[in-house]
């Protein structure tokens, strides 16, 4: 669903950076309509709908705290979140006592101040519409209950039930008639179970109202027992003389389990029925007290799902629901009774392990939380393979409270995602820095493409018998303007996180297409150029077309263009992948499999798939033939790959005895620095190789 955020805003850099920022947020799709004056918000909000407000407090023509109660008048029920300078941060604050939900300072906005700030006021929102409405429905329930009546004589036998009293007694009024109350109405505390005070003997004695305690129960003749409320009052006589009493009663049982129920979802994930934030922080604090008592440590994982964005674009929503569902099963199975998971929101959980007697103990439970999660199991008939990141923050050395310890392993999650996923990794001081670093280069990356910074350089791939190429992988490139080449390993992962894979994957799979084109026309051999394909874009449901539309507007033959993909990509999604590579073959493009041997390395799938390469690793072919296990790999994987007829490349070629070691199993193709290095396209027809 498109939430529309209306942002009220004079400065075109701030609306930008704004724009961008809601635009690249996991809690979105947000459409952001943008306006510059306080009059132009009204009139908008007037005509289309809005979820959430950014407000600027001095505006061409407004200022001040008149701009947000002006704001606030017409849209009471919209959250509204300000923006402020320094100098007006007192401002600010008066307008959130007012009923602002937060403020952000105009010289500290980042994306990921904008995103967080603007998800969680949406979020809690939320919470607060589904909270009220609880309420309301409470109400209405209770509303609708009728009372029972039941009346007595000044000596307290019972005299009258209507029919409502009758069914909640048990007793009819022919056989209550002339009972004492006590044998009728017996009421007892809900918790002692000791017999409570009856108003009706305070009304008649005390001649005044009064009311039963709280958490009373009334037990029916056939011993059910309902929750009740009543009042009592005396009866008197044209004299005033007490005569009796009538006491008013009905049953709140069902809103008594509707108050723990709407207790339940301020306080519960609504798909995962896990803890949310809110109790999460507050069983945190409540676990570091008891570890400062005790002199205990305390550990905070914070675990996120990798590339689970992909399981939502291929799969659908629904999916992606059952599969977060499972994920809160799994990570519950793992963990103590005294323990905590929580979902954070989206794919995001938090674990709180209570009272650990060592950091070593976490890293335990990160283990066995990834392994549990990275077990095969299939959603409507789909295949799913799940893999997770963890950061962990351990108290008291890395935060002496709920915020500061979830930062903690937050930023420590950030860590464990730059070192390939998968894995886990505990909180060092020096890991701030690096966290400021990746925002860094998430900020530049996001307008790399706009500013042409990319480049492609293409490695060869050569027949090892006859020293021929084969074809070229192309390589893309970061040149930053201030860093220089940015090592693809440190950009990628981020592009992969915010999204930006999808639009730098078609600029290089267009570029590629667009060489091996260029290289045809200048007269030289026609040279298979392969593009590796993340599985962000394998799950892309536009990707087919793209591919599509990019070699009918390169002009290039399908058959010169060849797709690599880990094994680890193939298996995201079995179904899905295998029929968009069906498609791809049928297009007349090459399929390979890159990295063999790191993966699943099931054989099923080498059967399922219409692969036509298999690209060793070189972490096996760096070590051969001194290794005897890798060669023995090495050896296995060429044997299958000419039993199956597949083309086997072994790619990390450094010196002469491995390509000698190759040429004595078979291997048909080699790529790696003895051949030649990553070059750009000028230089890749000009290179010089060593005879094979």
């Amino acid at each position: 669903m498109v939430r529309n955020i209306l942002l009220i805003e004079d400065n075109p850099d701030h609306a930008n950076l704004i724009r961008d920022a809601l635009a690249e947020a996991r809690g979105g799709p947000f459409q952001v309509e943008w306006v510059r004056q306080l009059s132009e918000g009204l009139v908008h909000l007037r005509t289309e709908a809005t979820a959430a407000v950014l407000l600027n407090l001095s505006l061409p023509d407004s200022q001040g705290i008149e701009t947000f109660d002006a704001f606030f008048l017409a849209a009471p029920y919209v959250p509204i979140l300000l923006l402020s300078s320094v100098a007006d941060e007192k401002i600010a604050v008066e307008a959130v006592r007012r009923g602002a939900k937060d403020y952000l300072l105009t010289d500290q906005l980042n994306h990921r101040s904008v995103t967080r700030a603007v998800c969680k006021m949406i979020e809690y929102q939320t919470a607060e519409d589904a909270l009220f409405f609880e309420r309301e429905r409470a109400q209405v329930t209770l509303d609708s209950i009728g009372d029972g009546v039941l009346s007595t004589d000044v000596a307290g036998n019972v005299t009258y039930l209507n029919q409502i009293a009758e069914t909640m007694t048990g007793w009819t009024r022919k056989d209550a008639s002339g009972k004492p109350l006590a044998e009728v109405f017996r009421i007892m505390d809900g918790e002692t179970h000791e017999t409570a005070p009856n108003p009706m003997e305070i009304a008649v004695r005390k001649d005044k109202a009064g009311t039963l305690t709280p958490n009373c129960v009334l037990t029916r003749r056939d011993g059910f027992e309902y929750a009740i409320e009543d009042s009592a009052a005396p009866i008197h006589d044209r004299g005033g003389r007490v005569t009796g009493a009538v006491i008013v009663f009905r049953d709140v049982s069902e809103a008594r389990a509707t108050a723990l129920k709407t207790i339940h979802l301020a306080q519960h994930d609504f798909l995962t029925d896990l803890p949310n934030r809110m109790l999460l922080e507050d069983r945190v604090n409540q676990g570091i007290e008891l570890a400062r008592r005790n002199g205990n440590q305390l550990a905070v994982l914070f675990v996120d799902l990798d590339r689970f964005k992909n399981i939502n674009d291929s799969l659908g929503h629904a999916v992606g629901d059952k599969a977060l569902q499972w994920v809160a099963e799994q990570l519950m199975a793992c963990v103590r009774k005294s323990d905590t998971v929580s979902r954070h929101g989206g794919d995001e959980f938090i674990v709180l392990l209570s009272e650990i007697e060592q950091a070593e103990d976490a890293s335990i439970s990160a283990k066995k939380l990834l392994m549990a999660v990275e077990k095969p199991h299939s959603i409507f008939g789909h295949d799913i393979h799940l893999n997770a990141s963890i950061g962990i923050g351990i108290y008291p050395g890395d935060g002496q409270n709920a915020e500061t310890l979830i930062q903690s392993a937050d930023t420590a999650l950030y860590h464990a995602k730059g070192n390939g996923r998968n894995n886990f990794q505990f909180f060092t001081p020096d890991m701030n820095a690096r966290a400021v670093e990746r925002q860094f280069l998430e900020s530049s990356l996001s307008r790399a493409l706009e500013r042409r910074q990319f480049l492609l350089h293409y490695q060869p791939k050569v027949n090892i018998h006859t020293g021929a190429i084969t074809g070229a992988e192309a390589l893309i490139r970061w040149l930053h303007p201030e860093r220089g080449l940015v090592p693809p390993a440190q950009f990628l992962p981020i592009a992969e996180d915010s999204g930006l894979i999808l639009p730098i994957g078609q600029w290089v799979l267009r570029e590629a297409c667009q060489q091996a084109r260029a290289w045809i026309d200048a007269g030289l051999k026609p040279t298979p150029v392969a593009v590796n394909i993340s599985a962000v874009e394998i799950g892309n449901k536009d990707f087919l077309e793209s591919v599509c539309s990019v070699l009918k507007e390169t002009g290039l033959d399908p058959s010169f263009l060849e797709l690599e993909l880990t094994e680890s990509v193939l298996m995201q999604d079995v179904e899905s992948t295998s029929s968009a590579l069906r498609a791809l073959k049928e297009m007349g493009v090459q399929l390979g499999i890159d990295d063999f041997g790191t993966g699943y390395s099931s054989l099923s799938y080498l059967r399922r798939f219409p692969i036509d390469s298999l690209k060793i690793d070189q972490c096996f072919v760096h070590e051969i033939p001194a290794n005897a296990d890798d060669a023995a790999i090495v050896c296995a994987v060429i044997s299958m790959g000419r039993t199956l007829k597949k083309r086997v490349i072994a790619e990390g070629i450094e010196n002469r005895e491995q390509l000698d070691f190759l040429k004595t199993q078979g291997c048909g193709e080699g790529q790696g620095y003895y051949f030649g290095p990553p070059v750009p396209a000028a230089q890749f027809d000009c290179l010089s190789y060593k005879g094979a």
